[in-house]
């Protein structure tokens, strides 16, 4: 069977450290990547340090979902890809192509979905997925993602999870040009929310506690900042926004947040919250407004964000490191000292 170089954590409390991982041979429908960058997501802390306990973590854990890399090999049924192409993959590896979720592009929600790692291996070449942080990873043709020729692959990777993360709520609601959006807070995910929904034509506002992020979210694209420790400031704009994409992982109050919208308006919330979050019901009430939530996207509008992406010149802020500094962007992650998002340059791996 073949292998590949990895890095993994051996337990919720070790670092991630060398290891060689099995890789399957490619089926008909596979395709075999040998990955040029991996993005770091927060997601990938959590899993490694087994803090989700709806999603026990199984080690060795090999992270990574925002993968970026060459096609080496293709299966002989393959048809959407060649070798030599640059692709994507994002959180997904499978799902049964069968159920209605699957039949409507909505993967992401299908019952028997494999992600990209700490999934079951449908295959049986290991106990669950291995992710990016590897030198390659094969994949169904079905989910790997054509990538624009025009993009800095570095700054691609991310978009395979924070990039769809943010693009489907905002796609699904509606036109956006010309209404007021808000984007709640500057980090991994809000930023890339600011340039969405400024290339959507939005009149964009940065919803933040920290002063200092200002200049960082006007040079982004964001039309107006609100500071949301100023209670004066924030009742100045009660009433007035379409939709509010509210980013933040941390606990905070989105009854605040809820004041701001418009009647008919939506907050939807892709930040996770370890503990729930407490909802006043008159806050919804008075104005008929939605609280709603939203998890990546299916496979069609990934690729369809890609080439929004093309076609607008979006990719990541990132800081590109050496997978060998993993260790120290973890800590640094829960510093929030990173504007926005690691990618892991993978010849680093290769080199060992």
């Amino acid at each position: 069977m073949p292998t590949a170089k990895a890095y993994a954590a051996s337990s919720p409390t070790s670092a991630l450290s060398h290891l060689s991982i099995p890789r399957r041979d490619p089926t008909d429908r596979d395709v075999e990547i040998d990955i040029l960058y991996c993005g770091v997501c927060h997601s990938d802390l959590h899993q490694a340090r087994n803090e989700w306990s709806a999603m026990p973590t199984v080690y060795p854990c090999v992270p990574g979902h925002e993968i970026v890399g060459r096609i080496t090999q293709v299966g002989s049924a393959v048809k959407k890809h060649k070798v030599g192409d640059i692709v994507g993959v994002g959180c997904l590896v499978g799902s049964d192509q069968s159920c209605p979720q699957c039949a409507a592009n909505l993967e992401q929600f299908c019952p028997h979905a494999t992600f990209t790692y700490n999934s079951p291996d449908k295959h049986g070449t290991a106990p669950v997925t291995y992710g990016g942080y590897s030198s390659s990873i094969v994949v169904d043709e079905h989910f790997a993602l054509a990538v624009p020729a025009n993009l800095s692959l570095p700054g691609v990777a991310p978009l395979l999870c924070a990039g769809i993360t943010t693009y489907s709520p905002m796609r699904r609601w509606g036109d956006l040009k010309g209404k007021k959006i808000g984007v709640v807070g500057l980090g991994g995910l809000g930023h890339m929310g600011v340039k969405f929904a400024h290339a959507f034509g939005a009149h964009t506002v940065v919803i933040s506690t920290s002063p200092k992020k200002k200049d960082a979210a006007l040079a982004l694209g964001a039309d107006e900042v609100i500071i949301s420790s100023d209670a004066n400031e924030m009742q100045r704009h009660a009433f007035s926004f379409d939709f509010i994409l509210d980013t933040v992982s941390a606990d905070h109050d989105i009854n605040s947040y809820l004041n701001l919208l418009k009647i008919d308006g939506t907050l939807t919330l892709v930040g996770a919250p370890d503990k729930p979050l407490p909802v006043s019901a008159f806050g919804l009430l008075f104005g008929r407004k939605r609280l709603a939530g939203s998890l990546i996207g299916g496979i069609a509008e990934t690729q369809e964000m890609l080439d929004f992406c093309g076609t607008h010149g979006i990719t990541s802020d990132v800081e590109i490191i050496p997978i060998q500094k993993i260790n120290e962007a973890y800590d640094r992650l829960l510093k929030s000292d990173v504007k926005y998002r690691f990618s892991i340059d993978m010849a680093s791996l290769k080199a060992e």
